[in-house]
């Protein structure tokens, strides 16, 4: 009897945890004057992670990076400007590396110079109906680890949102 009781608790388990996995095609994250429409996120180079659920992972990288765009975003544009992005590539810092531990085989994000944080997007910054800017983004920082801002990735996604910094000071505030 306990066996069945078992194997009907592992089937809901299983059920679980595929609707979990349920994946949206085009996520689209707000905040403040920010808009990411996150296009084909199974394509993107490296968004993985080795200890959480795929979804839940990709969805608080969104939600994060969003938030931390929009904080940054709010220094440089002027008052009734938004920022609306569309992002088709990302790479996180680090590469992912199986390790083979006595249970089991894991993997662990090993972040080295080798590999620096990448992503690709279009954006644009509107006033009302009028686009002030526009273009195409294809962002590596090959000096994530060093420099006077490194902080050695005390805050989640710190290389990703430093790299959207740069861009956003050296980019897009000379412009406006």
């Amino acid at each position: 009897m306990k066996v069945k009781h078992l194997l009907i608790a592992g089937a809901l388990m299983c059920n679980v945890a595929i609707a979990d996995e349920e994946v949206i095609e085009n996520p689209v994250t707000e905040e403040g004057i920010v808009k990411v429409e996150w296009q084909e996120p199974k394509n993107y180079r490296d968004l993985k992670t080795a200890t959480e659920v795929k979804s839940r992972f990709e969805q608080r990288f969104f939600d994060t990076m969003t938030k931390n765009i929009n904080k940054e975003a709010e220094k440089i544009l002027k008052p009734n400007q938004k920022l609306e992005m569309v992002v088709s590539d990302v790479d996180l810092a680090g590469d992912l590396r199986p390790t083979f531990g006595a249970t089991s085989a894991n993997e662990l994000r090993i972040v080295k110079d080798l590999y620096p944080p990448r992503m690709t997007f279009t954006y644009r910054i509107t006033e009302g109906d009028n686009v002030v800017i526009a273009g195409d983004e294809k962002l590596v920082d090959m000096n994530f680890m060093y420099g006077a801002n490194s902080t050695r990735n005390q805050r989640p996604f710190e290389y990703e949102t430093r790299m959207l910094k740069d861009w956003l000071k050296k980019t897009v505030e000379p412009v406006l």
